[in-house]
């Protein structure tokens, strides 16, 4: 029986082929970017690996895709290098880098990997090097050369001060007592060191790049016969407080303790977890107006939604951002992180002044700059700070700022600034209540809007929303950008301002001069209550000037014949609303006498059949008036659609004939249908 599985096992593996059988575990972040860099040094011979160089710096990278081909390191120029992969060397006379570095234990590795200074100050201590030569499985994540002269003079002092004691201490903080290979660095896992037990902590970036207490691992996974070697570009120390300890003890951090204490969130910042804080220092709360800070700082909400938003859900290590990246903040927004040489933005601004504080539950970077979500902001601040700035400074001259700034549940249709660029209304009666309209009565989000709903406004209307394959209108106007949603109200961009529905289609047109003659002919053909009841109609208006110029005969006959005068007029009444932001390349609107009718829109230009509107968007309480300029013609009436129906019944006649001909020629008895049909192409 065991035999039979073990051939069944057999089979199935050759089955799958050669993948199956040798697939192994999936390769962590950091062997994918070892791999491209392998890969993009491989003309140069064996195990040669491409390496990105900072120009200006000793920095270097193995290099993934994407930074092959920007040739940019935080916005830097980088040149390549190709150098031996780890764990390989050179051999004279050989191309690239043929030969397996020989094992040898992890003292004598550490001069190879370019760590001789570790090498120095392990000699130094009386215990660590016959530890590191002799029998055991060890891991030591050695600082580099340059890491140790980086240190602070002072540091560097009290270590050599005490050899067996601090600098002991120190080197088996860098050590764990087993053997650890990058495949098992997982992010957000903590070693355990061989001094006191202390944590490393480990995070493993997508980009490949992994970190050792926020120290950039350089080159990993050096083998020796009682090992494995990483170097590390940092001295790292021991992590002893969580991140609401931190705040606790500094100075800088005065008024955001206050605030962390006002908002309950310490219970967040000492818990467990991999966080990002984004900690803003007193300077960054003083540069924030005293009154917007007194409004945060006393709404527990906004407060803590202000706090959220500078926790980062994860870890993230100043070494670890080589270009942009977006994080998600406990708020739930998103930053951009990135990074200017050494500098780290946010947002695209340098406003971190001191970086990977850490902490046992994730990282500090200090900010200098207040990042206020949309959440905690009042409508005013939203709309001051977006492409409506025209339209805030209307409400104010409007006296409706007021609402802008206070606690009422309300959503402002904020147009363009664009919308202005020819001049801005003057503020009378007449424009404070149109702008009163602009403003509606709850805090409303887009994506719950729905086709045919209404909304009130302060102003007493009641608009309607209507929704189209690529846009979301309300009324005439359409939604142009995100909504930015703030304390108590909404914002939404629209790209033009309101005009709210006046009264009937009938009301518009008979209020209107230019359709005097369309109103006698609406009235003519009886078509006055269907325009003035409750409904949902297109009405594309002829204006005085497209009856006149029809040939007065042809004219008078229309407007004589009632019958055909309702059907031409049926003709130019869509059963829908379709105001012109909703239009898109082309649409085909089904009119009331049963034909459709083309509505196309090209550079801000409405066109139906063909034919350009004159004015759009007339809005009504039961319909959208557009005035046009000609008469339309149904296809029946059209001398091209007759020839074109025409043209296609011949083309099928002949189909017929043609199969028929061939039918004939074998049939006698199919040569009377044959003649019938040829009857039919005469006439």
């Amino acid at each position: 029986m065991a035999l039979l599985v073990r051939l069944l096992a057999l089979a199935l593996a050759l089955a799958l082929g050669p993948a199956a059988t040798l697939a192994g575990p999936p390769k962590s972040p950091y062997q994918l970017v070892l791999q491209h860099s392998r890969l993009r040094g491989r003309q140069h011979g064996p195990n040669v690996c491409a390496v990105q160089k900072v120009i200006g710096t000793n920095k270097k990278y193995f290099t993934n895709c994407k930074q092959w081909y920007q040739r940019k390191i935080c916005g830097k120029s980088t040149v390549i290098s190709y150098e031996c992969c780890p764990g390989y060397e050179k051999v004279p006379g050989e191309k690239g880098c043929p030969a397996a570095l020989p094992l040898s234990n992890l003292y004598e590795t550490l001069g190879v990997v370019g760590s001789t200074t570790t090498q120095l100050y392990t000699d130094r201590t009386e215990k660590l090097r016959p530890e590191m030569e002799g029998p055991g499985s060890f891991t030591i994540f050695a600082p580099s050369n340059e890491a140790w002269a980086s240190l602070p003079a002072e540091v560097l002092d009290s270590l050599v001060s005490n050899v067996n004691i601090e600098l002991l201490n120190a080197l088996r903080y860098h050590m764990v007592d087993r053997r650890v290979l990058t495949d098992e660095l997982k992010h957000g896992m903590s070693l355990t060191s061989m001094y006191q037990n202390s944590n490393i902590q480990i995070h493993h970036y997508p980009n490949g790049i992994v970190t050792v207490n926020c120290a950039r691992l350089l080159k990993a996974d050096h083998h020796a016969t009682n090992g494995v070697v990483h170097l590390i570009d940092k001295v790292i120390s021991t992590i002893t407080n969580n991140i609401q300890q931190i705040i606790e003890i500094e100075d800088t951090f005065e008024t955001l303790r206050a605030a962390v204490a006002a908002s309950g969130l310490n219970t967040v910042l000492e818990g467990d977890g991999q966080f990002t804080l984004l900690a803003p220092t007193n300077e960054a709360f003083e540069k924030i107006p005293a009154e917007t800070l007194n409004r945060i700082l006393g709404d527990p909400e906004a407060l803590r939604d202000l706090l959220n938003n500078h926790i980062l859900k994860s870890a993230m290590c100043a070494e670890a951002i080589v270009a942009g990246l977006s994080m998600e903040t406990l708020e739930g927004t998103t930053l951009e992180v990135g990074c200017s040489g050494d500098m780290l933005t946010i947002n695209g601004k340098a406003i971190i002044s001191n970086k990977d504080i850490l902490a046992t539950n994730g990282v500090i970077h200090f900010i200098d700059e207040l990042l206020i979500p949309d959440s905690a902001k009042t409508l005013f601040e939203l709309a001051s700070e977006s492409d409506v700035s025209t339209a805030v400074d209307l409400l104010r001259q409007a006296g409706l700022s007021t609402h802008l700034s206070g606690n009422e549940r309300l959503t402002l249709l904020a147009p363009l600034n664009s919308v202005f660029k020819d001049g801005t209304p003057r503020i009378d009666a007449q424009m404070k209540n149109l702008l009163m309209n602009h403003i509606v009565k709850d805090q409303l989000a887009s994506k719950y809007l729905y086709h045919g709903q209404t909304l009130d406004t302060l102003g007493g209307k009641k608009l309607r929303v209507f929704v189209y394959r690529n846009s979301l209108c309300i009324e005439n106007s359409c939604i142009a950008a995100h909504d930015k949603r703030g304390r108590y109200g909404t914002l939404f961009t629209i790209d033009r301002m309101l005009t709210p529905p006046m009264g009937t289609v009938m009301d518009v047109l008979k209020g209107d001069n230019r359709f005097s003659m369309l109103v006698a002919a609406i009235q003519s053909a009886g078509l006055t209550e269907t325009l003035n009841r409750e409904g949902v109609y297109t009405v594309f208006a002829p204006t005085n000037e497209a009856f006149q110029a029809m040939p007065p005969e042809e004219l008078n006959k229309l407007l004589g014949n009632a019958k055909e005068l309702a059907s031409i007029l049926k003709y130019h009444i869509g059963d829908e609303i379709l105001v012109s932001g909703g239009i898109g390349a082309l649409v085909r609107l089904k009119s009331l006498q049963g034909d459709k009718l083309e509505v196309s829109s090209k550079n801000n230009i409405v066109n139906v059949n063909k034919e350009p509107v004159a004015e759009t968007d007339i809005m009504a309480t039961n319909g959208v008036v557009y005035a046009i300029t000609s008469i339309l013609q149904p296809p029946a009436n059209r001398p091209q659609e007759r020839g074109d129906e025409l043209a296609d019944s011949a083309l099928e006649i002949f189909k017929q004939a043609s199969a028929f001909s061939r039918a004939a020629q074998k049939s006698v008895r199919l040569a009377p249908v044959y003649q019938r049909l040829l009857e039919r192409m005469k006439h």
